[in-house]
């Protein structure tokens, strides 16, 4: 008996025939639509900037966050679903803090990508601990330890990258080629590319965070 193509989009563990996990997909599509989130890792330390969208001249604008801090030395922003990045962060926060706890010394900021990873990879069938779907979100986590300056970009399949600058969410396309084009980790440099990519997609509201070394 075969499945059908409505069953694979059911099964959040179950491949097609293709080797592909559609809810996973869904998942990543959905961050599509999601707020433009840009993050810069330069010498001196990482810059993550988000367009906050105001849909209603009724809603505040400090209420919509796109940057949260998970512990002193690590922030994140986030592209897609925010119940679904509260989540992770709530999670991730407590990691952070177990760590430093039971080892007196903060968590690096890979660490601390890999904890929050090990939840976003927890959804499943069958299974009452297991979420019943991939959480569609996307982080760009910035921090700064030991090893220096680091920016990591999740998925929601679980899996991350270390990257030098990457951009999520519906601008993505037209920033990731900006900064492919004009990034150079001379600090100067990557502020003006930063600040053309944001001028470019005429931003009206945005959140910063910078994390010095």
């Amino acid at each position: 008996m075969f499945l059908t193509r409505t069953e694979y989009d059911r099964g959040v563990n179950t491949f097609s025939p293709e080797g592909r996990l559609f809810q996973v997909e869904y998942a990543i599509e959905a961050i599509k639509l999601g707020s433009t989130a840009i993050g810069i890792k330069t010498k001196e330390g990482v810059v993550l900037a988000v367009e906050k969208r105001i849909t209603s001249p009724l809603l505040e604008p400090s209420s919509v966050e796109k940057i949260m801090e998970i512990d002193e030395h690590i922030g994140c922003a986030m592209s897609g679903l925010i119940a679904d990045a509260r989540t992770l962060v709530e999670h991730a926060r407590v990691e952070t803090q177990n760590h430093r706890f039971s080892y007196g010394e903060p968590m690096t900021v890979e660490s601390t990508t890999q904890a929050l990873c090990d939840l976003a990879l927890r959804f499943g069938e069958g299974d009452e601990e297991s979420m019943s779907r991939p959480f569609g979100v996307s982080l760009l986590i910035a921090g700064h330890d030991e090893h220096g300056p680091s920016l990591y970009y999740t998925d929601p399949s679980g899996t991350f990258w270390q990257c030098n600058a990457k951009a999520i969410g519906s601008g993505s396309e037209g920033a990731d080629s900006s900064l492919q084009e004009q990034y150079n980790k001379v600090s100067l440099l990557v502020l003006c590319a930063f600040l053309q990519v944001v001028s470019h997609g005429q931003i009206r509201q945005l959140e910063k965070l910078i994390m010095p070394r």
